[in-house]
């Protein structure tokens, strides 16, 4: 048997023995096993963090998080509540941070007069701290040179 079709071949046996573990009900939430027919106890409230100054990052390239809440924030189609803020017509005198350059460049480095749509929706890619324990333990190390 030529090389590919065994790849290929062990490829779909494992998915299908992923699939059948998840069907089985072995897979599990980070957060705990919780049945959705039971009353669970009441969640415990994450408070967004207060309004501050912008936060540091901590890798190269990582998108700046907001140092605000968004908790009624609206991002659709038609309108974007951060562009109030953030865009470049109106950071000025609203004190925000104004939108990087790299979002108004298209998928094939077109440059374009608005945001580009792969940029739109803020939140995909920028998130608010909320005080949340970590799920997972976290070993992560900032880069130094990133610090001030």
């Amino acid at each position: 048997m030529k090389k590919p079709y065994l790849i290929l071949i062990t490829l779909v046996m494992g998915l299908t023995l992923q699939l059948s573990q998840a069907v089985a009900g072995d897979v599990t939430s980070l957060r705990g096993n919780h049945d959705l027919d039971t009353a669970s106890k009441n969640p415990v409230v994450k408070h967004w963090q207060e309004d501050q100054k912008p936060i540091l990052r901590e890798f190269v390239h990582q998108p700046p998080l907001i140092p605000h809440t968004v908790e009624k924030y609206q991002i659709t189609m038609s309108y974007n509540k951060c562009l109030s803020c953030h865009s470049w017509s109106n950071y000025g005198e609203t004190g925000a941070t104004k939108i990087s350059l790299t979002h108004f460049t298209d998928r094939d480095g077109n440059d374009l007069a608005n945001v580009s749509a792969r940029r739109y929706f803020c939140n995909q890619c920028h998130v608010p701290q909320a005080n949340a324990k970590p799920l997972v333990e976290n070993t992560f190390k900032p880069a130094g040179t990133l610090r001030r």
